[in-house]
């Protein structure tokens, strides 16, 4: 598909290339459940990893991360867990918001809202957020496992897929 594509809602499912990054002071490959969910619920769905990384939460290891990424046209989508709460090393937001073109508030919003039903008020201290950046698609969910397979099977499964109506991210993306 080129960068003028006509992928539109309704189309058929297209397979996506996707990245996603880890952000925690102690997790490594061996134990990194949250980042593994996310592998595995794209790779279930038909979808491609294209990169997988664990990075320290500092917001410049974060920022070179995901602008190589997003830099790169093969990258269509970048999920990243972890790094979206309050404490003083949580910096996931600081990191990203500055690199998108436009903001996706409704993710956020979206998110918080289903997590509702399964943790209850305790959900407005997540700070999941979405941007979109050189026509990729950035979507930042917290660390838990279980807020990594909410995220992917409630609200971005959905949202990578060309047939899902009455909209997708998929005519928003780079095809090069």
């Amino acid at each position: 598909m080129s960068s003028t594509s006509s992928v539109h809602c309704g189309d058929s499912f297209v397979a996506l290339n996707i990245a996603v990054l880890t952000v925690s002071d102690t997790r490594e490959e061996h134990n990194d459940t949250s980042g593994q969910a996310l592998v595995e619920r794209l790779q279930a769905a038909g979808h491609t990893l294209a990169a997988k990384e664990i990075s320290k939460d500092d917001v410049y290891q974060l920022r070179a991360i995901v602008s190589k990424w997003i830099a790169d046209d093969s990258i269509h989508v970048i999920l990243t867990t972890g790094g979206t709460g309050f404490t003083a090393r949580d910096n996931t937001p600081e990191a990203l918001l500055p690199l998108f073109d436009k903001d996706i508030e409704g993710f956020g919003e979206v998110f918080r809202t289903i997590s509702l039903a399964e943790i209850g008020t305790s959900t407005i201290q997540s700070r999941a957020f979405g941007g979109m950046a050189n026509r990729t698609v950035v979507l930042s969910v917290p660390g838990s496992t279980n807020a990594c397979k909410t995220a992917w099977d409630k609200l971005i499964v959905e949202q990578l897929d060309a047939s899902h109506r009455p909209c997708n991210f998929v005519p928003h993306l780079n095809f090069k």
